[in-house]
């Protein structure tokens, strides 16, 4: 088997270019049209654009992250309905040109949380960490979202308001600013009326429901994909659990199990994303890896600290909880299990997820996570360990 070594381009507008990222070593590009309003089409012309972008500079897009789903098909409401077919017809253009995988999301209205986004690592460089209580601040203090109180215990409380005591406007500012970054790719963020709204829309959908709202788009979806030989991979949340009442309900095991039984395909599977579902002290990853192993169509491999007060901070590859060496082994194995069942090669995209701010990179703007050396480092460090593992296979 192979893996296709990739990396996460946002674009012509992205700092970081497409030959920097061929020399970093990547072969395959992750990418999406984030100029396209959620909801819209993807239309042939602007599909065939951006990849001859990417072909003219000697690689190959070969993952969309992401086709976005919108928050009315999340929520059931308004245009749900338009935006399901449209995001059928963009799946039948991207299968036109030959991209032939869908990373996606099913979080509402945050994609991703943080509470830090400069924590000072050991060696130097910059990392990203999440502290619940600090999250806490934001929402009981800053947001002062009713029912906050309800949600969190009270040694967190508690360390919250201390915390909260101490900050200054320039403080707050930028706890406020943190929490509602942007989508990747976007560079901006929610006014905190915006995001209230946002979250009072949400308001009588719990896990039960976004569940059936989920299974109701991939049985609408799905066909299409597998009938264009396309692969849907849910991303997991990030973090793993709820967060400012919102229901997440891609973030264990039994949540996964309960995705890919949604709709019975070839086309129904997860992205496997070691860092989101890792967050969480309850998940093991090389388990998660081997159960959901025929279902995993995509991976983003990084690493972090975590505890069981739900917080966590991004590690450097091999030094975090999560044992990449036995995750990669299973990925392999599935790789030749494909193998064998099919007669044709495997092969598994896998990208570096977020990466360190480190040498040149610090003091420059790039969404976080996303920086050249640090993901470069991680991506020298996916190729060993898997060219390792490859190597070393015993079926």
């Amino acid at each position: 088997m192979k893996f296709i070594y990739s990396w996460r381009w946002f674009g012509p507008n992205d700092r970081i270019t497409l030959p920097q990222i061929r020399q970093a070593g990547a072969q395959g590009i992750v990418s999406a049209l984030h100029q396209i309003p959620v909801g819209d089409i993807w239309t042939k012309g602007q599909i065939t654009e951006r990849k001859k972008i990417i072909e003219d500079s000697g690689m190959t897009w070969i993952v969309v992250e992401s086709l976005p789903v919108s928050e009315d098909i999340k929520r059931q409401t308004g245009d749900y309905l338009k935006h399901i077919e449209n995001y059928k017809i963009s799946i039948r253009n991207l299968a036109e040109n030959g991209i032939k995988t869908i990373c996606y999301n099913f979080m509402p209205v945050l994609d991703w949380s943080r509470t830090n986004l400069k924590v000072q690592f050991h060696d130097g460089s910059q990392t990203s960490g999440f502290q619940l209580f600090i999250f806490a601040a934001f929402d009981l203090f800053i947001l002062k979202r009713s029912g906050a109180e309800n949600d969190y215990p009270e040694e967190v409380i508690k360390n919250a308001s201390d915390y909260f005591s101490k900050l200054d406007d320039e403080g707050k500012q930028t706890l406020k600013d943190t929490i509602l970054y942007g989508l990747p790719g976007s560079m901006q963020t929610y006014s905190l009326d915006e995001f209230q709204q946002h979250l009072n829309l949400y308001s009588g959908i719990d896990r039960k429901k976004l569940k059936q709202h989920l299974s109701y788009f991939l049985n609408q979806v799905v066909p299409v994909a597998e009938e264009c030989g396309v692969k849907m991979a849910i991303h997991p949340d990030d973090p793993p659990w709820n967060l400012l009442g919102l229901p997440r309900i891609v973030s264990t095991v039994d949540d996964l199990h309960d995705v890919v039984n949604m709709i019975k395909s070839p086309s129904n599977g997860i992205t496997l994303c070691t860092g989101s579902l890792g967050a969480g002290h309850f998940n093991n990853l090389p388990a998660i890896a081997k159960e959901l192993a025929p279902s995993i169509h995509f991976t983003h491999l990084r690493n972090l600290t975590r505890d069981s007060g739900l917080n966590f901070q991004e590690d450097t590859f091999f030094d975090g909880d999560i044992d990449m060496i036995n995750v990669v082994k299973e990925l392999v194995a599935e790789g030749y299990r494909r193998e064998k069942e099919t007669g044709e090669a495997c092969l598994l995209p896998v990208r570096p997820d977020h990466g360190h701010q480190m040498l040149d990179d610090i003091g420059k703007e790039n969404y976080p996570g996303y920086s050249l050396y640090g993901r470069m480092k991680n991506l020298a460090e996916i190729k060993g360990l898997t060219l390792g593992v490859i190597a070393m296979y015993i079926p």
